[in-house]
């Protein structure tokens, strides 16, 4: 999807890069705004009792799975069909938001899920909606910083992003068991 609606593909389809980007962020903002308003709900509804030791098990559950890298998930991609069938602001946010929930395309992270049951152990719908917001923000920050205007140029982005993907694994892992503890500790 990076490489789908990159500067450079989108000036190929005669479009504004920056203009399709915004399209794509705000959307994708407000997919993680829909996931947390959902699972927020949820949550103000559940018991309060023992709701860190539940996010504590959500965050070190997660480590394991990503650990053993065998994360549950469907196979589920955004349509690229999408970007010769419907205008920009279509495929755009049609993207954007699938992207955004965290949940309607593939997984590639338990810490994905972990986001889901925090979310739902939030006892406040406004700090659920900040953290969805901010997860949105967070998936379209790829597409946001990228620069790349030739093919060459957007083959050294994606080859770089793809050979970062164990230390951004690393670092999720490290992430969830930080957290993990630190509830446990709380």
């Amino acid at each position: 999807m990076l490489t789908s609606i990159s500067p450079l593909g989108e000036r190929a389809r005669g479009h504004n890069a920056r203009l399709s980007v915004a399209f794509y962020t705000l959307a994708s903002i407000l997919g993680g705004l829909t996931t947390a308003a959902v699972l927020g709900l949820v949550g103000l509804v559940l018991p309060s009792g023992s709701r860190p030791a539940w996010a504590a098990v959500a965050c070190v559950l997660a480590a394991l799975v990503d650990l053993s890298g065998r994360v549950p998930t469907g196979h589920r991609q955004v349509d690229e069909d999408w970007l010769t069938r419907y205008r920009r602001w279509v495929y755009t946010t049609g993207f954007g938001w699938q992207l955004g929930t965290g949940v309607t395309t593939v997984v590639t992270s338990a810490a994905t899920y972990a986001w889901l049951v925090l979310l739902t152990l939030q006892q406040s719908l406004t700090a659920a909606l900040l953290v969805g917001a901010a997860f949105g923000l967070a998936r379209a920050l790829p597409l946001l910083l990228l620069r790349a205007d030739s093919p060459a140029a957007l083959r050294q982005a994606a080859t770089r992003i793809a050979g970062r993907a164990g230390a951004a694994r690393g670092a999720t892992i490290g992430v969830l068991l930080t957290a993990g503890a630190v509830l446990v500790a709380s």
